[in-house]
C-alpha cells in the first residue's frame, strides 16, 4: 500500500469515527438524558406536566433520535469500505444488520410525535401520553436486538483485521450479548428493569462502542489489514 493509499485508508478510519461519534452523542442525548429529565414512568401527571413545560426539551429529543439514525445509516456503509478486505461475508452482514434497524426507529418515532399531537391539542389525556411512551419503549426494545446483532461481525472484524486495537473487538461481541440479555430480560420478566442491572449488562457494548468511536477519531485505521481465513 503506496502512502496516498495509507493516507486515505487513515481518513477513511476517521470518517467513520466521526460519523459514530455523532451516532454516540445524539444517541446518549436522546435515548438517555431527555428521558431521564421528563419521562417519571409511574407517575403520568408528573410525566405530562414535564412535557408540557419542557416541549422544545422533548422536541430536540426527538431531532437529535433521527440525527443518530440517520448518521446510523451511513456508519456501516463507510466501516464496510475498511472492514471488507477482512471478510466480505461478515462486511455485509455487519451492514444489514445494522442497516435494518433505521427504518424501524425511523417508524417507532411515531409515537413521540403521537405525543406531541395529543398535547398540542389541549389535551389532558395523561393514560395516552405515557401509552404512547410506552410503545416507543417497546419499540426500542425490539431494534435493540439490531443494535446488537451488528456488533457481533463488527467486532469479529475489528479482531480479525487488527486495524483497531483487538480488545475492542472483544468489546463489541460481549456487547452483542449484553444487548441480547437485555432484550430477553426485558421481553420475558415483568420485573426486570426494576433489578437495575441493564446498565451493568451493557457496559461492554457501552465501552467498546465508544472506545472504537474515540480510536477511529483520533487515530483513524491502522493498514496493517489481516484477511481472515
Amino acid at each position: 500500500m503506496n502512502q496516498e493509499s495509507k493516507l486515505s485508508f487513515r481518513n477513511t478510519g476517521r470518517i467513520a469515527g466521526l460519523l459514530y461519534l455523532v451516532v454516540v452523542i445524539t444517541g446518549i442525548y436522546s435515548l438517555g438524558y431527555v428521558p431521564s429529565l421528563l419521562i417519571v414512568w409511574n407517575h403520568p401527571d408528573i410525566t405530562f406536566s414535564n412535557i408540557v413545560n419542557h416541549e422544545f426539551l422533548f422536541r430536540l429529543g426527538i431531532v437529535s433520535g433521527l440525527i443518530c439514525y440517520t448518521f446510523f445509516l451511513f456508519l456501516p456503509l463507510v466501516l464496510y469500505k475498511l472492514l471488507k478486505p477482512v471478510h466480505k461475508t461478515y462486511a455485509i452482514y455487519m451492514v444489514v444488520l445494522a442497516i435494518v434497524s433505521v427504518p424501524i426507529s425511523f417508524i417507532n418515532m411515531q409515537n413521540k410525535f403521537a405525543v406531541l399531537s395529543i398535547i398540542n391539542s389541549g389535551g389532558e389525556e395523561k393514560d395516552l401520553v405515557m401509552f404512547y411512551l410506552n410503545q416507543y419503549d417497546y419499540g426500542n426494545l425490539i431494534v435493540q436486538i439490531f443494535w446488537g446483532l451488528w456488533l457481533f461481525p463488527l467486532g469479529y472484524l475489528i479482531f480479525k483485521s487488527a486495524i483497531i486495537p483487538r480488545f475492542l473487538g472483544i468489546l463489541l461481541i460481549l456487547g452483542c450479548v449484553s444487548y441480547l440479555i437485555n432484550f430477553f430480560g426485558n421481553a420475558l420478566f415483568s420485573n426486570y428493569a426494576d433489578l437495575g442491572i441493564s446498565s451493568f449488562v451493557r457496559l461492554p457494548a457501552t465501552l467498546g462502542e465508544i472506545g472504537t468511536c474515540l480510536w477511529l477519531l483520533i487515530m483513524g485505521a491502522k493498514n496493517n489489514i489481516i484477511a481472515a481465513d
